[in-house]
């Protein structure tokens, strides 16, 4: 059996060796390709080697069997589907072993503040027993200078203090707003731009206790992308993450105010309209899928234009009685209605098309 030394050896030359020749596949396809030896498309294709990231080498894959290149274009749309929003976590660590540091800091300063101050009462107490006993002039101005050589130090402690928790404040300001903004991206969907399933899950909680709280009215809206699918299979997930783009602008164009937007997952989205009542909530439906069918798809790559894209939507109101599933479920049974009755169309569920299969599914 090896001694422990020669086993650690032999462990680091095999990771030496194994993640050389990960830099070595990466530098190859980019060289091969003639791509820029920046550091992302090293990234990329580092990570492609490695094989941890399914999603990522099956993109590449079908991307360059169809294409048999990857654009600068196609890069960036990987990199930031892919891979950006994975660093969230490494962020977050890193700002919170600076909190840390931080606060080590401060309790330092003020244990060594404490210690001064324990001294400094010891001074006085010495102070006030000698000045008791004090004899003669000299004795007395002893003791004063004493007190005033431990006061000027206390002092010199005090302000010390005050400058390093003035800074500590900022820096620690400054660190909290780093974490709302970590924060604020862990709840967005780094392909749209809008709220991932996790903002929608707790802001549509949030809002429904809301409205049954006040009685007010509150509307759903779930749409889906009509035939996304061939998008995917025609043009590649590349295309399909454009046509998801495309859908997400028309929402932030469209969705104003109080209302909530968030793409609920794959290429299905939501929005919670607070204090909307159905007719209302009807309107702001079709208007999005107006504005959606109103763009023209273009192919990045190429320029090829595509045609244009359109969905179908699922409306649903608040009820009496009802929690967030319940509201949720009849929304999806509308948009789902939607598209079995031609798509691109907006369907709610006081609509004759859902109250009938509603019925028929009861029956």
């Amino acid at each position: 059996m090896p001694a422990l030394g020669t086993y650690f050896v032999v462990k680091v030359l095999d990771e030496h060796e194994r993640t050389m020749a990960f830099a070595d596949v990466a530098l190859g396809q980019i060289r091969s390709l003639r791509q820029t030896a920046v550091p992302r498309n090293y990234e990329i294709w580092y990570v492609y080697a490695t094989g941890y990231n399914a999603p990522l080498n099956k993109i590449i894959n079908e991307t360059l069997a169809r294409s048999g290149k990857l654009t600068e274009a196609d890069l960036e749309q990987i990199y930031d589907t892919y891979l950006s929003h994975i660093k969230t976590t490494d962020r977050i660590d890193k700002v919170g072993a600076r909190v840390i540091g931080e606060i080590d800091d401060v309790m330092v300063l003020l244990t060594d503040a404490l210690s001064m101050s324990a001294s400094y009462n010891a001074s006085l107490d010495g102070a006030t027993e000698k000045l008791s006993g004090a004899k003669s002039r000299e004795q007395v101005k002893t003791v004063v200078q004493s007190l005033m050589k431990s006061t000027h130090e206390m002092r010199e402690t005090n302000r010390a203090l005050e400058e390093r928790l003035t800074l500590s404040k900022s820096e620690i300001s400054n660190l909290q707003q780093s974490l709302e903004a970590i924060r604020a991206e862990s709840l967005t969907d780094p392909l749209t731009g809008l709220g991932n399933r996790k903002y929608f899950d707790r802001m549509i909680e949030m809002e429904v206790q809301n409205a049954q709280a006040a009685g007010e009215p509150l509307s759903l809206l779930m749409f889906d992308i009509d035939h996304f699918k061939s998008f995917n299979d025609s043009y590649g997930h590349l295309t399909g993450d454009q046509v998801l783009r495309l859908v997400g602008m028309s929402l932030k164009q469209t969705i104003k105010g109080q209302d909530i937007t968030a793409r609920y997952g794959g290429e299905e989205f939501a929005v919670v309209l607070p204090n909307t009542a159905l007719r209302q909530a009807l309107t702001v439906a079709d208007h999005i899928r107006r504005a959606v069918m109103s763009k023209e798809l273009k192919k990045k790559s190429t320029g090829e234009i595509l045609g244009r894209v359109t969905i179908s939507v699922g409306v649903s109101m608040l009820k009496p009685g009802d929690d967030t599933d319940s509201l949720i479920e009849r929304a999806d049974a509308c948009l789902y209605a939607a598209k079995r009755n031609g798509r691109n169309r907006v369907i709610c569920e006081a609509d004759p098309e859902y109250v009938a299969e509603a019925h028929s599914q009861v029956a």
